[in-house]
């Protein structure tokens, strides 16, 4: 796949910051992790974050190879010795389950936690469930803080700026805490794990389109939700990269990940002419864009969906040009290897980058048939085929 670099790629860590929107109206759909915050000039682009983030594409990640959840991409370690400790009890505080991409990675994270405990490391697990909340998620933080009882603190943030607040108290209580998915405004937790994110995202899709489209064709990108941050860096950097291209952008729609409105949606643009490629930042309804194609009786796009198996079923039944981008899932994993780590007074990353690479027609088949008895809605990147509870905990869902 090419890569687009731009020169003067910046060496500042990535800054962690704020949820454009501090009322969660919905989760965003394939992985979430707001990364900063809108610009004054109302924009959604950072051109440094964004060379970074490509950069790190390329970057040969640290760890084990056949563990991607412990691999970290230029890590720069910090000590945990002052919190060394005989710790059993680990409390999570999640923003929620309310998508197949959390839910996949919350069957991940009780997996994990299951072979810890048989292994006499975790103890007591417990967790709380915000539902997009951000005033429950305040009081649950709240309440394992005066619980005074839980020895580390795993967080994932409903909102970033809303949130800050509760993080900071949590580490003022001496715990060590564990941030992972979305971020906040603070690095005052022990570690903060998360995939490369929305820009390196948005990227390998666009360039894909890109390279796989002959000049001139015509691209529609589909889109989940506005203000949302990990979205509009996808759509941010996938404007870099085709306004430096020929190809023409019909429109970006937003769908509120509908099946039913993207297959309208689709079906309009192809009856005012053609449309050669489909962008889209969440997998969320990619088949229901195809299946419009297939009603009309134009030939399949080249399309960029995501690693949902829905999508990746369809785009092998179809032999349709495409590529699965990823939000990495099995992140899930990574909080509560962490939390381990930090108990026996390991060294951990300060920023944990994990790495997101794309799913594409030379490894498909592998991840499908490493899958094979999931359902439709599960994600194939979800790192847990080593876990006892495969496959069955994914399946009963």
């Amino acid at each position: 796949m090419r890569r687009t670099l731009v020169a003067g790629i910046a060496a500042a860590a990535l800054t962690l910051t704020a949820c454009a929107t501090d009322t969660p109206t919905e989760s965003a759909p394939g992985g979430e992790q707001p990364e900063q915050e809108q610009s004054q000039e109302g924009e959604w682009f950072d051109q440094a974050v964004y060379d970074k983030q490509l950069a790190q594409r390329d970057a040969t990640p640290e760890g084990p190879a056949d563990q991607p959840w412990l691999q970290a991409i230029e890590p720069q370690m910090v000590d945990t010795a002052q919190y060394k400790q005989d710790g059993k009890t680990l409390c999570f505080s999640n923003a929620s389950i309310s998508n197949p991409w959390r839910v996949t990675g919350w069957i991940t994270m009780q997996q994990q936690v299951d072979v810890l405990k048989q292994a006499g490391e975790i103890g007591e697990f417990r967790v709380s469930d915000a539902a997009d909340d951000d005033n429950k998620q305040i009081s649950d933080i709240q309440a394992f803080v005066d619980a005074g009882d839980c020895n580390a603190i795993i967080i994932s943030p409903s909102t970033t700026a809303t949130l800050t607040p509760a993080v900071e108290t949590a580490c003022k209580s001496g715990v060590p805490v564990i941030v992972f998915d979305r971020g906040v405004e603070t690095d005052c937790m022990v570690t903060f794990i998360h995939p490369i994110g929305g820009y390196a995202y948005g990227a390998d899709a666009a360039e894909f389109l890109v390279d796989k489209l002959e000049p001139g064709s015509k691209v529609l990108a589909l889109r989940i939700l506005p203000g949302v941050d990990v979205l509009e860096h996808r759509w941010a950097a996938a404007q870099q990269i085709f306004g430096d291209s020929e190809l023409e952008v019909l429109g970006d729609e937003f769908t509120g990940g509908d099946g039913a409105k993207i297959k309208d949606i689709v079906t309009q643009y192809l009856q005012r002419g053609d449309v050669d490629g489909i962008w889209m930042d969440a997998g969320d309804g990619a088949v229901a864009a195809i299946e419009a194609f297939e009603d009309a009786g134009k030939d399949y796009p080249v399309m960029a969906g995501e690693d949902e198996l829905s999508f990746m079923r369809k785009w092998k039944d179809t032999g349709m040009t495409a590529i699965a981008p990823v939000y990495s899932n099995f992140q899930w994993r990574t909080p509560i290897l962490a939390a381990v780590k930090i108990w026996k007074g390991e060294q951990v990353a300060k920023e944990w980058v994990l790495p997101q690479e794309p799913i594409t027609d030379a490894d498909r088949d592998e991840y499908l048939d490493r899958n094979k008895d999931m359902p439709s809605l599960h994600y194939a990147k979800f790192g847990g085929e080593d876990l006892p509870g495969f496959p069955t905990a994914w399946k009963d869902r």
